[in-house]
């Protein structure tokens, strides 16, 4: 696996160094967009359209456009000490149960790992949390994002979930055309829950998989087997780099 962040949790006086490695991956499979006429793979190119000319990354800075056409410029150091990025403390604020979160507030799962010396102070944690049924409520920053974020027990490894925060989530109020508080008849709500307890069982992920994916990679194999494949033509070598790819 590869890091994608080091740092430490910390809480009171308990300082425990980890790794942070991403427990998920994106198997969603990439299409590029091609030229129909002569097969070519499109690129994108980051061009100024003041200048007509490509421009290379280290001429590349980040702005906010506070009204049409003005911008507020930012380099990469006063984005990093805005979102905290220069501390890498996981701080835990409160310790909360995991049934008081709705799922709604959850993004994305990470596993963390003792770094250096921190065995010991990272297995304290994870037993004292598996004792007491208590997830850490904390702060991060990945990637200048600062979230709050669950840290919890996963099986004999801690997990980190990155959170929402509450002004991220869009109110129910604004859903449109949600039923009011009209009756339903008692009939045809004992059958809706007899069809519930027919499907009810046990969650098992691993009797859930993705058919679309399986169908287009049979698909995909069906065309290279029967030759039904577009070859991009030759064309001179550049240095523009290829964002579609991958």
């Amino acid at each position: 696996m590869h890091t994608v962040w080091k740092g430490a949790i910390s809480f009171g006086l308990v300082h425990v160094p980890v790794k942070m490695f991403s427990a998920t991956e994106d198997k969603d499979i990439s299409m590029r967009y091609i030229h129909k006429e002569c097969g070519s793979p499109l690129s994108y190119v980051r061009k100024c359209p003041v200048c007509d000319k490509e421009v290379e990354w280290e001429e590349i800075g980040k702005g906010y456009e506070y009204e049409k056409g003005k911008f507020v410029m930012f380099d990469k150091e006063e984005l990093e000490q805005v979102s905290g990025q220069t501390d890498k403390n996981i701080v835990i604020l409160d310790f909360v149960d995991l049934q008081e979160i709705d799922p709604i507030y959850f993004q994305k799962t990470y596993y963390l790992s003792p770094d250096q010396a921190g065995s010991n102070a990272y297995k304290l944690l994870m037993n004292a949390m598996k004792d007491t049924g208590k997830i850490g409520i904390a702060q991060i920053s990945i990637r200048s994002k600062s979230s709050l974020a669950a840290i919890r027990v996963l099986d004999e490894c801690l997990a980190v979930e990155t959170m929402f925060y509450p002004d991220e989530i869009r109110p129910i109020a604004q859903v449109p055309n949600l039923p009011g508080q009209e009756e339903v008849k008692e009939k045809e709500l004992t059958m809706a829950k007899m069809l519930i307890e027919q499907l009810s069982t046990p969650f098992d992920a691993a009797k859930y998989t993705d058919q679309y994916r399986e169908r287009l990679l049979d698909l995909i194999q069906h065309k290279v087997a029967g030759e039904e494949v577009r070859v991009a033509p030759t064309q001179p070598q550049t240095n523009v780099v290829d964002l579609m790819a991958g």
